[in-house]
């Protein structure tokens, strides 16, 4: 009898290896496998108690769009859009409150990560969380509205693997295709600080630390 499997189980099956490691993806941007692994259940126990104040919600776009991907925020400024335009507030937009601070595991992890991949002086001071359900995505974009574009952009995975998209300078660039698994983190800063980025539309699947989801944890500093 001839076993079919499904395009969800070949995806894990291409990432089954969690070894930590490092891979140039571009001047200035580097993957690093696994670095998040052991680390992920304090971070969604942190992301809980997070969202026990500011919960996931679908923003809208200032062009009237609703987003596929739900998001929050934690530290000293949360990244937000709706009909007036992009923009970091230091208070939750559903709430009137102040963001949630950034837990102590969510900091340790992103400035250890940002010195592994060679930017040592790294703080962040936001954290934008993203879940992605089966079907969601992030069409390619630059992270522009940060006060400055000197410091990285450390983005970390958990959950469900994604395909994650990485350009060039210029929209028109071709992307390239890289598969991230749970516990994988991405830092681009330097040259590629500005480089266009997305996340293609997310497989169906069950992962044991997320259930039906991924969640990106995308650290910065914004202020």
């Amino acid at each position: 009898m001839r076993i079919v499997k499904s395009p969800t189980a070949d995806l894990f099956d291409s990432l089954a290896d969690t070894r930590q490691r490092t891979e140039p993806l571009a001047e200035g941007a580097a993957i690093l496998r696994a670095f998040a692994t052991a680390d992920a259940p304090t971070l969604m126990a942190s992301l809980q108690e997070i969202l026990a104040a500011a919960p996931f919600r679908h923003m809208t776009t200032p062009g009237g769009f609703r987003m596929s991907v739900a998001m929050t925020n934690c530290g000293a400024a949360g990244w937000v859009t709706d009909l007036t335009g992009y923009r970091y507030d230091r208070t939750d937009p559903l709430s009137g409150l102040a963001w949630p601070p950034m837990p102590q595991p969510f900091m340790r992890l992103a400035t250890t990560a940002a010195a592994a991949a060679g930017f040592p002086e790294f703080e962040p001071d936001s954290c934008l969380i993203n879940r992605y359900d089966p079907g969601a995505r992030l069409s390619l974009h630059q992270d522009r509205n940060e006060r400055s574009d000197a410091a990285p952009i450390v983005s970390v995975s958990l959950g469900l693997p994604a395909v994650f998209l990485f350009g060039g300078a210029k929209r028109k660039e071709r992307p390239r295709r890289v598969l991230l698994a749970s516990g994988d983190v991405v830092v681009w800063g330097g040259p590629s600080r500005m480089a266009f980025h997305g996340v293609a539309a997310l497989a169906e699947g069950n992962h044991p630390l997320t259930g039906l989801h991924r969640i990106n944890l995308t650290f910065r500093q914004a202020l």
